[in-house]
């Protein structure tokens, strides 16, 4: 039985593009383990797939952050001795960096990843193969060829996550009401859609009987949330909810949209309906992509307006 390591550890988003992999992989060796290397932030993300076998929860992130202390040299040590306890016939590394590079590097298998000539960086000494995957693609795409050179087989199926959610009840979730999931969030405040704007668009919401969700991850979103709660009729702003809560939270939604974060990728991953609002980046690079009922509005300096918002709202829902 073949086994199988995948190594995309970061962003969220990042981590929703290489799901298909597990699909195409299992597709052209049925009796295949899989196990998959990711920060420990976004685990909840591959354990909601049913082919994934193992994964082992990395920290770079925190670890670089505090490297002098002892404990962090144990959780290291203790990483890499779970790592080397099992043996791959491939390893293949779709991050494309240094740091997931080092993590294939000291796995045990021959590892796989992209060639200089496909890479942000030059990682070519850390792999017993490096194979080319053209930019200009989208980011799933890319990770299904690379993955596909690395196995030997050809690229052919439609995409598929193969993600659920398993059901969680909300006590502050009025479920009398179908409600929209407003992922305000990103990572950089050039992707933010104006709160004004956030504003009109849950007052529509409103009007058609939908209520609104607010989730947050840090105390600056939780901050928006609440001043959006206040002009929104019906919205709610949850507790801070692990991946898993929202995850369910998501799956059980009316209608999500969302700015470019990866929580917008996962609803759309998961079959929701999703409506994906780009202001600062490209949709057709890194936007929701091979989701039935996903539409990606926007794009580099043109944020899109509330009208088509509401527009693409009512696509996607009827």
């Amino acid at each position: 039985m073949p086994r199988i390591l995948l190594i995309k550890t970061s962003s969220l988003g990042d981590v929703v593009h290489n799901l298909p992999v597990v699909a195409d992989i299992v597709a052209a060796l049925p009796d295949v383990t899989i196990d998959w290397v990711v920060e420990e932030a976004f685990a909840g993300i591959p354990r909601l797939h049913p082919r994934v076998s193992r994964v082992l929860p990395v920290a770079v992130r925190r670890w670089r952050r505090a490297l002098w202390h002892p404990a962090v040299w144990g959780e290291i040590r203790a990483f890499f001795g779970h790592l080397r306890d099992q043996s791959y016939d491939a390893v293949i590394d779709s991050q494309g960096l240094l740091k997931s590079a080092w993590i294939a590097g000291v796995a045990r298998g021959v590892s796989h990843g992209l060639d200089r000539a496909s890479s942000r960086e030059p990682l070519g000494l850390f792999y017993d193969h490096r194979h080319p995957v053209p930019w200009g693609q989208h980011a799933v795409e890319r990770n299904r060829q690379l993955a596909a050179q690395a196995l030997g087989y050809t690229v052919s199926a439609p995409v598929q996550y193969g993600i659920s959610a398993a059901a969680q009840t909300f006590a502050w979730l009025d479920n009398r009401r179908p409600h929209a999931v407003l992922l305000h969030a990103t990572s950089a405040d050039r992707k933010l859609w104006p709160e004004e704007r956030w504003i009109a668009l849950g007052q529509a919401l409103a009007a058609q009987g939908i209520s609104s969700v607010l989730p947050w991850g840090t105390a600056a979103e939780h901050e928006r949330s609440l001043r959006l709660m206040q002009k929104i009729p019906q919205a709610v702003v949850p507790e801070r909810l692990d991946i898993a809560a929202l995850a369910a939270l998501l799956a059980q939604a009316r209608v999500v949209v969302g700015t470019d974060t990866g929580l917008t990728h996962l609803a759309g991953a998961l079959g929701v309906p999703t409506v994906g609002i780009y202001c600062a980046t490209d949709p057709a690079a890194t936007g929701l992509y091979a989701c039935a009922r996903g539409v990606n509005l926007g794009g580099v300096g043109k944020a899109p307006v509330v009208g088509e918002v509401v527009a693409a709202v009512k696509s996607v829902i009827k």
